[in-house]
């Protein structure tokens, strides 16, 4: 059932879920074709709504609006669903703390300049930049400072995948450096955009700080299954 008190964060997750499935990515949609026509469509569709930071800084004055845009838009049925299930775990309470209309500017304009930050860093880069996942990175920095004590249940590769409990302040900081290591060795081209991750967490930190001051109230439980972010054409 969905929450009278967080109606966003289940309307960004419908609302991503139906332009994947409408556009090209998901390739259910017959009016795009198939095979190379499908493709085609797939690379002008990333081009035209993802951010592309070569030309982000000198191109036309709509590719302003790209950063906000990419937000919407997933490169795949793993990545999409990967992010659904990270703002799904942690949007809620975050809403519900926040309030609907703060959690929305929050969500939008975390997400923005965490794909700006990237697009900043890569500026020669001509690859399509795609995905929520700098907007729910900022999601995962709010929910650490607003509900540290939070238990949340892991999954750990290197125990076996067996589910185990921690604290927010443990799992979500381990999650940064996790992002921080890979950021390191990630290779120029497509793939996973770790900064956008990083500063998308470090400004949602810092703008729940900032809004909600040092006084935390209780901490709820809550239950999450992190997962690793996406392989894809450049998804943050």
């Amino acid at each position: 059932m969905i929450s009278k008190s967080t109606p966003m964060t289940y309307a960004l997750i419908v609302l991503c879920c139906l332009l994947f499935l409408l556009g090209p990515a998901g390739g259910l949609n017959p009016a795009y074709g198939s095979g190379d026509a499908l493709l085609a469509a797939q690379r002008a569709y990333f081009r035209r709504w993802g951010v592309i930071p070569a030309e982000l800084f000198d191109g036309p004055a709509r590719t302003a609006l790209t950063p906000a845009t990419a937000l919407f838009v997933h490169g795949s049925w793993v990545h999409l669903l990967g992010n659904m299930l990270f703002l799904y775990v942690f949007g809620a309470m975050t809403e519900e703390r926040m309030g609907r209309v703060q959690f929305t500017l929050f969500y939008v304009g975390c997400g923005y300049l965490a794909l700006l930050g990237y697009a900043a860093a890569n500026a020669a880069s001509e690859q399509s930049l795609v995905g929520a996942s700098g907007a729910i990175s900022a999601v995962l920095g709010a929910f650490l400072y607003l509900f540290p004590g939070a238990r949340v249940t892991s999954l750990l590769p290197f125990l076996f995948f067996l589910p185990l409990r921690f604290p927010a302040w443990v799992v979500l900081p381990f999650w940064a450096a996790l992002q921080w290591l890979a950021a390191g060795r990630a290779p120029q081209g497509p793939g996973v955009a770790y900064l956008a991750h990083l500063v998308g967490f470090g400004l949602g930190f810092v703008v729940a700080w900032m809004l909600f001051g040092r006084v935390n109230r209780g901490c709820p439980r809550v239950e999450a299954a992190p997962a690793q972010a996406p392989e894809g054409e450049n998804q943050p």
